[in-house]
């Protein structure tokens, strides 16, 4: 027997074949022809020394005499298998049999081809080369299939840390919107922002104007994802109630106190500051109302947002607005002020298009129509509760699957009051 220096499994092209044969002569036959043809050889005279030796020095390529005292060929093969199963050896059975129950009974056990004894050196020689492009395929195989799972791995982990870094770029987001309920005494107003994803391009608000007169905003930017969120974050500091000198709808005046741009001349202002000042190509819809908590009066702009509802206290729904251009798309883009009154026990929705743009199972849109119904079946509660109550019906309308983000205002006028602050 004859024992190579360095142990462990070959690598690269097929160099060592284990032969097993209790013939000696027949052993000392084959490994003279592929010692001839360059190969290390390896013997074995029985399956048990064999598979001993096949735990320490992995062959490449194994010739197996059948007929072995013993554990015959068979028996070896699927010892072999199982005991190698880290490693795929191709197995080449030397026998006299060539009834096709008994080549079936070979392969079943594990073998990959067959010669038939006495060997022919040429078609040794062939069967071997052929066992070595199989066996040098499923290496290449292997190699490609490490390199995916080392790949898959390695975007697993990046895709974790990017989850995280969402989960918190979530929670940032949603602190842009500090209060999502105020009362004014005589008008509250409610904010509803929910993103479909980790972050969203919606965004909702309101800030004081003076005494009596409070700013309402919703904004849809375009897209979704990380850009859109970005978009947002600069946009809620245009926006600032906490900031005043930064909010881009109020002006200073001579008497040191704020006052409030026109609807139309918020929007144009916002279009010049997307257009010169930012390099993206991100646009946004904007709903922007300007309401005097004292009258009920409300002037607003709409540039591309789905209209503004008003609820009346007897029940009938208005849609208001002609559309407009979205803010940032187009240089020079004008915007049109309109006004509404409001009337004790009016209540006034800004809804994005994540809510009329729901689709349901039959990818029927929700509509204009259908935010009435759900205005409509709620009309008995305010606040907070409406929105939720809006937020359970919508669920219910789309089975649950929002695919755009949903954010609404809602501001309910009570009617002048003495005393107001």
């Amino acid at each position: 027997m004859q024992i190579p220096g360095p142990s462990g499994p070959s690598s690269g092209a097929v160099r060592r074949v284990l032969v097993v044969d209790d013939s000696k002569m027949q052993r000392r036959i084959l490994s003279a022809t592929l010692a001839r043809a360059g190969y290390e050889v390896i013997e074995a005279a029985s399956g048990a020394e064999a598979l001993e030796i096949a735990a320490r020095l992995v062959p490449d390529l194994i010739l197996s005499d059948w007929m072995m005292p013993g554990m015959d060929g068979l028996q070896f093969c699927r010892a072999f298998r199982a005991q190698m199963h880290g490693r795929y050896v191709y197995f080449i059975l030397l026998t006299s049999k060539t009834e096709t129950t008994d080549v079936a009974e070979g392969l079943q056990s594990g073998a990959d081809d067959f010669l038939t004894k006495p060997v022919n050196g040429q078609e040794l020689r062939a069967r071997i080369a052929a066992g070595e492009r199989i066996l040098r395929m499923e290496r290449e195989l292997n190699e490609k299939n490490r390199l995916v799972s080392s790949t898959l791995g390695a975007l697993q982990s990046l895709y974790d840390s990017l989850d995280r870094d969402l989960m918190e770029a979530r929670k940032l987001q949603q602190s842009l919107v500090r209060e999502r309920h105020r009362s004014f005494g005589n008008a509250e107003v409610s904010l509803l922002l929910r993103p479909s994803g980790h972050v969203g391009g919606d965004l909702v608000g309101f800030f004081p104007i003076n005494a009596r007169r409070v700013g309402l905003f919703s904004i849809d930017v375009s897209g979704h994802g990380i850009t859109s969120a970005l978009m947002t974050a600069r946009l809620a500091g245009l926006l600032s109630g906490t900031s005043p000198e930064q909010n881009v709808a109020l002006v200073l005046s001579d008497f040191g106190i704020y006052d409030a741009r026109p609807p139309a001349e918020v929007a144009a202002h916002l279009n010049r500051v997307l257009l010169e000042e930012m390099d993206t190509e991100s646009y946004f819809t904007l709903l922007y109302a300007d309401v005097d908590l004292i009258s009920g009066q409300v002037a607003l702009v709409q540039a591309g947002h789905p209209h503004p509802a008003i609820q009346r206290a007897c029940g009938r729904i208005e849609y208001l607005g002609a559309g407009g251009l979205p803010v940032g798309l187009l240089e020079g883009a004008a915007y049109q002020d309109f006004t509404a009154t409001l009337r004790p026990g009016d209540r006034l929705l800004l809804a994005s298009d994540g809510i009329t743009e729901a689709v349901n199972a039959e990818r029927v849109q929700l509509e204009e129509a259908g935010l009435s119904r759900l205005m409509a079946r709620n009309a008995g509660l305010g606040g907070p509760a409406f929105l939720e109550a809006l937020v359970w019906d919508l669920e219910a309308f789309t089975g649950g699957e929002f695919t755009d983000d949903v954010s609404a205002v809602f501001f309910e006028f009570h009617g002048a009051k003495e005393n107001v602050g």
